[in-house]
């Protein structure tokens, strides 16, 4: 099975990160020229440079609306289509009990999040459906299924992004876009070390020990192979498949 995404334009949110970065460099060897975006223009500028092929970056916050209106058209501007969006910035916030989580807190994990991910969906659907195809994946987790101790918020807002998903794929079905979420168990990236970090108070490597013994195939997920789902549904071979949560998880069930 060879992906061909050859004349096609993608934008990738959160290309700065290790899931952003791989589907990032993923999507530029299918052949589709890629926006990196990113709030830290510097990490945007290191996987605009590390992907193989025609690429871009862009500095933006996902949680305010004049800066996705202002990448979204920086794609357009560049390349005059948009085919592919992996509405995939996230944060996962504070590590802490919900009876001492600071509101403020919680407002910015919601609005990087969820409002993050509605915005996309509001700037980008319309040009898709111009074009009448598209395909969108954003970035949930297998906290869109289950509660996480202590990233209440987090779990909060990625159940909150597969809502967004299903309601998307509803609106758009019949006009040639597709939209549907990743939901990844644990990743070996920056973000899940960090959390291990805060949780563990000095021993994460063996928290590590003990959460990969708890998944089926014993261990965490690579970026890479989180990317090559987020592809595979972005493809024409997953031309059927719209409204879903497609987990990966190593076994673990949701």
């Amino acid at each position: 099975m060879k992906i061909d995404f050859a004349g096609q334009v993608a934008v990738v949110t959160g290309a700065g990160g290790g899931i952003g970065r791989a589907v990032s460099v993923a999507l530029a060897e299918a052949g589709a020229r890629v926006l990196a975006v990113d709030i830290s223009q510097s990490a945007a500028r290191a996987t605009a440079q590390a992907i193989p092929g025609e690429a871009r970056f862009c500095a933006a916050d996902v949680s305010d609306e004049a800066q996705v209106r202002s990448y979204v058209e920086a794609a357009l501007g560049a390349w005059g289509r948009l085919d592919i969006f992996m509405n995939n910035a996230g944060w996962q916030g504070e590590v802490m009990p919900i009876a001492d989580y600071p509101v403020e807190m919680f407002d910015k994990v919601m609005s990087i999040n969820v409002r993050g991910v509605f915005l996309g969906l509001k700037h980008a659907l319309p040009h898709m459906v111009a074009q009448g195809r598209g395909a969108v994946v954003n970035t949930a987790s297998l906290g869109a299924y289950i509660g996480v101790r202590n990233l209440a918020p987090y779990a909060a807002s990625k159940h909150a992004v597969l809502g967004l998903t299903k309601s998307a794929s509803l609106e758009v079905a019949r006009k040639g876009v597709r939209v549907n979420a990743v939901c990844p168990g644990p990743v070996d990236t920056p973000m899940i070390r960090e959390i291990e970090a805060r949780e563990a108070r000095g021993d994460a490597a063996a928290l590590r020990g003990k959460r990969a013994a708890s998944i089926p195939d014993g261990r965490y997920a690579e970026p890479a192979e989180v990317a090559n789902l987020m592809v595979y549904l972005a493809s024409d071979y997953a031309s059927h498949i719209t409204g879903q949560g497609v987990e990966i998880n190593g076994g673990s069930r949701g």
